[in-house]
């Protein structure tokens, strides 16, 4: 495979996990609006009292899972031993099928120790619990057979599994939410959680369509009869559960520090505003514009750099095992540049519009500095989510966890000295979480630099802070000027956005910050704008 050729397939599986994203988003988002208005906020707290019980419990039982799958399948269909490929894939399923039964079956019987125990306050919230125990078992082989079809480089499976999953999850959701309604909150609570059911058996269902899809392309490509190559002829079915558990339990680590670092911040944020000088309510607003409102505009930001941190790791894992150094190194560089020229507008977006932003999404203007000061966590997580995935393809899958563990200690420390300041208050719980970012993808880079030898591109960056400032200008003065002359924001909020974009790349074209080489990467619109920055001139014709 050529370079080219590799380059396209990664980027292309960017693209296509990134618009399933985007439609996963957007159906959940509508989804909300509707179970909200069946369940109304009593309902959707029983619900949400059951949930993180469900999602811890899938996060232990196959969380890294797809990560260690897709990196030993990619290794293995590099060195052309795709019997040992499928091999991995029976023992996975097969390991799955163990873990996933025995936590749906904990998950079911101890929804009422957790209740007796008054871990969850409201015991209605029993049926939401029992309700979503099954779905582990089902998710569990959902995630490696996802994990399985990336390690070949094959992202439309996972695309559209997500995309049928998430629409089959919101209609029964919807439904049994409604049906069971007359029956109590609780039920209708548990009818809204077996939606998470529905979706994982049809996300299921689409995914075996793709395995008889692939194994008829093996067929034709490789013949019926398959051998095992020799170097992995004689290895035992334990030492690859041993090698995927190597692989995945760093992963299932660093999963976990997730909803534990939220946690934190729950009990220090709140508390450490109020030494600040506000009042409990005040406190808890606050907190709700940084978790509610900001974060999540940061994680809608960062949906592209996501994708790109799945795609690269089998890609970076292929090239590991033919042992093509260089282009290791093209392909981090590649991500880091994408990574780089997405966020950085993302951010000047969100950071000079920040307060129209809140006002026009959320209705909630007072959360203009939480989000502000939030923009900066956008480039930084950006660049941690392919840093890893760098790393994570090059099977350093425990580093990235060991950098998260850091970057959250620097966070608790920085969360409980600046929130106190009466100065910066819910903004210093910001730079906190910006730090956090910086801090684990900046000791990621180190070890990236380590491995490889890859080092930033200054001059690259260099041109993408440039074209960003002139983007910044423009969308400061654009929307300063419309909103005092015609007072539409809607209208000055997002022309903005459009004319800082057109500058954006314009200016980023015209000094050199765009490369040919990695236009030519982009499936299906890359060659189309090379003909046209060569007719500009930006581009030379050869």
């Amino acid at each position: 495979m050529t370079e080219t050729k590799s380059g396209e397939k990664f980027l292309k599986g960017t693209i296509i996990l990134t618009v399933a994203s985007f439609v996963v988003k957007v159906i959940g988002s509508l989804n909300w609006i509707f179970v909200s208005r069946i369940l109304g906020g009593e309902g959707i707290g029983l619900y949400q009292m059951a949930f993180p019980i469900y999602f811890f419990a899938l996060t232990v039982s196959q969380a890294g899972v797809p990560v260690a799958i897709s990196i030993i399948t990619a290794e293995r269909v590099a060195l052309k031993d795709i019997f040992g490929a499928r091999r991995v894939f029976r023992i996975s399923m097969l390991l799955m099928l163990f873990t996933g039964i025995f936590f749906s079956v904990l998950t079911y019987f101890s929804a009422q120790w957790l209740i007796d125990w008054q871990f969850i306050r409201d015991p209605r919230a029993y049926m939401s619990i029992v309700a979503l125990s099954p779905t582990i078992f089902f998710v569990t082989f959902l995630a490696s057979s996802r994990g399985y079809l990336q390690g070949w480089q094959r992202m439309t499976p996972t695309a559209v599994s997500q995309i049928v999953e998430q629409i089959f999850r919101v209609i029964v959701m919807i439904l049994l939410a409604d049906l069971f309604l007359p029956m109590g909150l609780d039920y209708a609570a548990a009818g809204a959680s077996l939606g998470a059911l529905a979706g994982a058996v049809t996300g299921l269902i689409v995914l075996v369509y793709f395995h008889i899809k692939l194994n008829r392309d093996i067929e034709k490509t490789y013949g019926a009869n398959l051998k095992p190559v020799p170097e992995t002829e004689n290895e035992s079915t334990s030492s690859i559960i041993k090698r995927i558990f190597k692989l995945a339990l760093p992963v299932s680590a660093a999963s976990i520090m997730l909803p534990v670092v939220s946690n934190l911040d729950l009990m220090i944020v709140p508390q450490r505003l109020e030494v600040a000088g506000y009042s409990v309510r005040q406190a808890t607003e606050l907190f709700g514009y940084l978790t509610g409102m900001a974060v999540p505009l940061v994680n809608l930001a960062t949906i592209l750099t996501a994708s790109l941190a799945v795609s690269i790791v089998p890609a970076i894992s292929e090239a590991r095992a033919l042992k093509d150094t260089a282009r290791i190194f093209r392909q981090t560089a590649a991500a880091v540049r994408i990574s780089n020229f997405v966020c950085f507008p993302a951010f000047v977006i969100v950071f000079f519009l920040a307060t129209p932003i809140a006002s026009l999404i959320y209705n909630a203007p007072g959360a203009g500095d939480a989000v502000m000061i939030s923009a900066v966590s956008i480039i930084l997580l950006g660049l941690h989510q392919v840093s890893t995935g760098v790393l994570q393809g090059l099977g350093h899958t425990t580093i990235p966890m060991i950098n998260m563990v850091l970057a959250a200690i620097a966070k608790v420390v920085l969360n409980w000295t600046l929130t106190a300041m009466p100065a910066l208050g819910i903004m210093g719980a910001a730079w906190a979480t910006a730090a956090d970012m910086g801090v684990a993808a900046f000791i990621n880079l180190y070890f990236i630099h380590k491995y490889i030898g890859y080092k930033p591109e200054a001059g690259q960056l260099f041109k993408t802070v440039c074209a960003a400032g002139a983007m910044a200008i423009v969308v400061k003065f654009f929307y300063d000027l419309t909103a005092a002359q015609w007072h539409m924001e809607i209208f000055s909020t997002f022309g903005a956005i459009g004319a800082g974009c057109v500058v954006y790349v314009a200016t980023l074209a015209i000094i050199g910050g765009l490369l040919e080489e990695d236009m030519a990467r982009i499936p299906m619109i890359g060659k189309f704008g090379i003909k046209i920055f060569r007719k500009l001139g930006i581009f030379k014709s050869h």
